[in-house]
C-alpha cells in the first residue's frame, strides 16, 4: 500500500480552515497514488489548548459536518481531533475513515504529555485497523515514547505503526529523529509519522514528517519548513 503523510500550519482554532488544508493536501496524496494519509495530532484545531478548554464547538465527533469534505476524498484518512468524552474533559481522538468516509476506529491518547493532563482525559485502550490487507496499530506523539504501547501493537500482528505528533524546533527534532526510527528496527515495524510544520500553540513545529521501512530504514521525508505530502510504499 501507498501510504501519504501530511504537514502543514494548522489555522488556529478554526475547524473549517484546517478541513479544507486537510482535503487539499488529501487531493496531492491521491494523485501520488496514495490509499490512506496520516495527518498531524490536533490536526482540526492546532495545538491550541487555553481554546480547546474554553470553546466547546472545537469538540467534534466522526460526524461533524465541518469534515464532510474530509471524508469524501476517496482516500483513507487519520484525523486527529478534540473529541468529547462521558467524564466532561475532552480526549486526544483518533478517527480512522476508510475510502468511502465510513468510520473505521478511534483511539484516544493514552500518555498525555505534562499540560495535556490538565486539559484532557487519557485514553484506556489500544487502537487498531485493518485494510488493504495490512494491520495498523494508533498512537499519538507522547504515546510512542512508551515501548510496552508499542509492543501490544507489534504482538498484535500490526505491520505498521502511525503517529499523529507534535515535535517542536530545538530538542524535539532530535527526539523524532531517534523515537520513530527506533520503533521500526526494535519492533521491525513500518513506521509513519506526521508532524506541525510552523506555529503550533506555543511550539514550532519542526515538520520531518516521514516513513521507515520494519527494521528502521527511511523511506520518505518532507522538510523543515514546507505544508506538503510524502508517500512511500509500505507492506
Amino acid at each position: 500500500m501507498k501510504i501519504a503523510t501530511a504537514q502543514f500550519t494548522c489555522v488556529p482554532a478554526d475547524i473549517s480552515a484546517n478541513a479544507r488544508q486537510m482535503v487539499a493536501l488529501t487531493d496531492e496524496a491521491r494523485v501520488l497514488g496514495a490509499e490512506l494519509v496520516v495527518f498531524p495530532e490536533l490536526a482540526l484545531t492546532g495545538y491550541e489548548l487555553e481554546a480547546v478548554l474554553d470553546r466547546r464547538d472545537l469538540w467534534v465527533q466522526a460526524d461533524d459536518p465541518r469534515l464532510d469534505a474530509v471524508r469524501a476524498s476517496g482516500v483513507a484518512s487519520v484525523v486527529n481531533c478534540v473529541a468529547a468524552t462521558a467524564e466532561g474533559r475532552p480526549a486526544i481522538e483518533t478517527l480512522v475513515f476508510g475510502p468511502d468516509g465510513e468510520l473505521i476506529t478511534t483511539y484516544r491518547k493514552q500518555h498525555l504529555f505534562e499540560h495535556e493532563q490538565d486539559v484532557f482525559v487519557a485514553g484506556q485502550h489500544d487502537g487498531r485497523f485493518e485494510l488493504g490487507g495490512l494491520r495498523f496499530a494508533l498512537a499519538t506523539c507522547f504515546d510512542n515514547h512508551f515501548p510496552e504501547l508499542v509492543s501490544r501493537g507489534a504482538a498484535d500482528g500490526c505491520e505498521v505503526h502511525l503517529a499523529s505528533s507534535l515535535y517542536g524546533t530545538g530538542g524535539g527534532v532530535k527526539e523524532l529523529a531517534a523515537v520513530y526510527p527506533g520503533i521500526a528496527k526494535d519492533f521491525n515495524l513500518h513506521v509513519v509519522v506526521a508532524n506541525h510544520v510552523g506555529p503550533a500553540g506555543a511550539w514550532t513545529g519542526c515538520g520531518r514528517s516521514a516513513l521507515w521501512a520494519a527494521g528502521g530504514d527511511l523511506l520518505a521525508q518532507a522538510d523543515a519548513d514546507t505544508p506538503m505530502v510524502v508517500t512511500a510504499e509500505v507492506g
